[in-house]
């Protein structure tokens, strides 16, 4: 038999819920489809929703999310409120809802509301002569600041997953997306923040740049040292997923 578990955000019609998720394989439009999940936006009233179908996970991950951890949908919908709570931004949280048996989880979906966004992180990495990169890269370096004060590490704290929106004249806000690997400490050290910066850019210059905008507000540590560990654990992550790379490509090959 399929049981259905849901959390839906007070104020959020439960119809409408329920019916994203029976139509979302015949109805909504397609807004990213990796090979591990797969986005779309539908509207209502006006209102467009962002839904996030995770893939269905392997056997072993079945029974793990059904008896043992919060599923990725879960996570992302309970993390968000926290944020949210923290006066992080990220978009707000809808619902999650998930199928399972006795057997395990089967499909789950987050849903939230849909944000259009300027720029992500990413263009400032691949676009340097973005309008006001600099700018951009001070305020968002102070936003992971706060970030990290509130004790957030957010673990996939890569390029795509922080949105970016314009409000005013060289003035930008920063939202979290992707959250479900998220932890929260009572205090981050600092070895554990410039960890948890290093999987943003390769570039050294960009780097440099952002350990000294993040010096301006850590006064613990001096600008030379912040830079120093930023570009030593970027370096660190570089190497591994080079090797990773390398790995797959060898697997590919002997097939």
């Amino acid at each position: 038999m399929i049981k259905s578990t849901y959390l839906i955000q007070k104020g959020v019609d439960q119809a409408f819920v329920f019916e994203l998720i029976k139509n979302f394989n015949v109805s909504g439009q397609l807004f990213d489809d990796r090979k591990r999940n797969k986005i779309k936006i539908f509207e209502s009233e006006g209102q467009q929703v962002n839904v996030k179908s995770f893939k269905i996970p392997n056997f072993i991950n079945k029974v793990v999310y059904r008896y043992f951890r919060d599923s990725k949908a879960k996570r992302s919908f309970l993390f968000a409120n926290k944020l949210q709570a923290l006066g992080i931004g990220t978009p707000k949280p809808l619902a999650y809802f998930e199928h399972t048996t006795f057997f395990g989880l089967l499909d789950s979906y987050y849903i939230s509301e849909h944000l259009a966004v300027d720029l992500t992180f990413r263009e400032l990495v691949e676009i340097p002569d973005y309008p006001e990169h600099a700018t951009i890269l001070k305020q968002f370096m102070h936003f992971c600041f706060e970030l990290h004060e509130k004790g957030v590490e957010f673990l996939d704290h890569s390029p795509g997953n922080t949105l970016i929106v314009k409000i005013a004249p060289g003035q930008y806000q920063f939202y979290l997306v992707d959250l479900n690997r998220m932890q929260f400490h009572t205090h981050m050290p600092f070895e554990m923040r410039m960890k948890n910066l290093s999987r943003l850019t390769p570039k050294k210059e960009m780097v440099e740049q952002m350990g000294a905008f993040y010096a301006e507000k850590y006064i613990e540590k001096s600008k030379a040292e912040i830079v120093e560990r930023l570009w030593f654990y970027t370096r660190e992550f570089q190497q591994a997923f080079a090797r990773k790379i390398r790995v797959k490509q060898q697997i590919k090959f002997w097939k």
